[in-house]
């Protein structure tokens, strides 16, 4: 099958899905289009028991879409661009302790939890999951997806400083977790095994080497973004920052999410630094707020129709809802001991804590990760976990956040926008 027809197939579903969702089910987008596949999934794979060939044609349809490198090397770059235009320095900056501190003490926390609690569990079970694998899933797992959050505590009236720490925690920490997971599978393959200089080398290269790069190339784009006042070059302008910096990042081994954080971040400030005209601002957030939407929409999908070809036993089902527990409890754990214990000025309240522990969405960037390690039974059972915990992680929390948002802030007595 040719790339055309991929993508052809693979738009029309989810414009399709997302018309039947926005019809009659009225879920928040990216959670009502997977909730749909899913479900057709499912009911693919219950025809195919009844003997169809129905579920065996999708999934030869599924094999021509690599997930993780579909994510990992065409969408993630887009999305995180995206993301990093709508957030405010400003905000940003008040903010910085509380958003820095969770998304690497935090994430880097959460990943040790994680990997602890189910190395022991997963032996209990009767299985079997070296350290190796379990700081992998844990590293893959702790980041968090900003995706659908946002949006409905906005639409709730959570409040801005809300929606700084729950976007900005999350756009850095996908970088972190990218880095993270990637440290220890280097490590891990590393022959005769890594050494403890070797390893601080390639974080620093990778974190800050990524940083510079995006705020560099960012700077010189919006040098160029300053003299133009046309929409077209505006985007291809924006569109080769991006394509441009994930590519170098990664060929220079730097971390790409993190280059294009740093460079959107940058592009979109609306503070007192940098300073577009306001029909450029304009202009490339109605464009990249397109693409956003778009991409999210085919991501969650693709996460739908995954499932026909993941590895699935019973066990695997064990292991999942095993999972479920241990990373909230991980999340809970790294919240708590950021807005809790830490002389954070300004303070967190214990209701936006609520939201950020609750509200912590997992996505398709811990799917590519899991994907994308090298085959073998490891990999079926780190899969069918990670897949397990994003599913309960956008289907139960994500449409639920609402619910807590409008009770823990809008119906909270002496309500403060915390």
């Amino acid at each position: 099958m040719k790339l055309f027809d991929v993508i052809a197939i693979l738009l029309t579903l989810t414009a399709l899905l997302s018309y039947f969702n926005h019809r009659y089910i009225r879920l928040h987008p990216s959670i009502g289009v997977m909730l749909v596949a899913l479900l057709l999934s499912l009911a693919l794979i219950g025809l195919g028991q009844l003997g169809l060939g129905i579920r065996s044609a999708a999934r030869d349809f599924m094999q021509h879409i690599h997930f993780g490198d579909a994510l990992l090397t065409w969408m993630l770059g887009f999305l995180l661009f995206a993301g990093a235009l709508t957030v405010d320095i400003s905000e940003l900056r008040r903010q910085w302790q509380v958003t820095t501190l969770l998304a690497t003490v935090g994430t880097a926390a959460s990943m040790f939890i994680v990997a602890a609690l189910m190395h022991r569990g997963i032996g209990l079970m009767g299985m079997s999951l070296p350290w190796t694998g379990c700081l992998l899933f844990g590293a893959l797992i702790s980041p968090t997806d900003p995706v659908a959050v946002v949006a409905v505590t906005r639409q709730a009236g959570a409040g801005k400083s809300i929606d700084t720490v729950v976007s900005s925690e999350s756009l850095l920490n996908d970088g972190v977790g990218v880095v993270l997971f990637l440290t220890i599978l280097h490590a891990a393959a590393a022959p005769g095994g890594a050494t403890v200089s070797g390893v601080l080398i390639m974080l620093v290269r990778e974190t800050c080497g990524g940083a510079i790069l995006g705020f560099c190339t960012g700077l010189i784009i919006y040098h160029f973004l300053k003299n133009v006042q046309n929409f077209q070059v505006e985007v291809l302008l924006t569109l080769a920052l991006v394509m441009g910096t994930y590519s170098l990042a990664a060929a220079l081994g730097m971390s790409a999410p993190i280059a294009v954080v740093v460079a959107g971040l940058l592009i979109g400030n609306r503070g007192k630094i940098f300073h577009l005209a306001d029909q450029v601002n304009a202009d490339l957030e109605r464009f990249w707020e397109l693409i956003d939407e778009v991409l999210n929409s085919v991501l969650f999908v693709l996460m739908g129709v995954e499932v026909l070809v993941m590895p699935y036993t019973a066990r695997h089902f064990l292991a999942a809802l095993l999972a479920i527990p241990i990373v909230l409890v991980a999340r809970a754990a790294a919240v708590a001991a950021t807005v809790g214990l830490l002389p954070l000025r300004p303070r967190v309240g214990w209701p936006t804590a609520a939201i950020l522990i609750w509200g912590g969405l997992r996505g398709g960037l811990a799917v590519a990760m899991a994907l994308s390690l090298p085959e073998g039974p490891e990999r079926d059972l780190i899969v069918a976990i990670t897949y397990g915990v994003v599913c309960f992680s956008i289907l139960v929390q994500g449409t639920t956040i609402k619910q807590l948002v409008q009770r823990t802030i809008l119906f909270s007595p002496g309500r403060r926008h915390k």
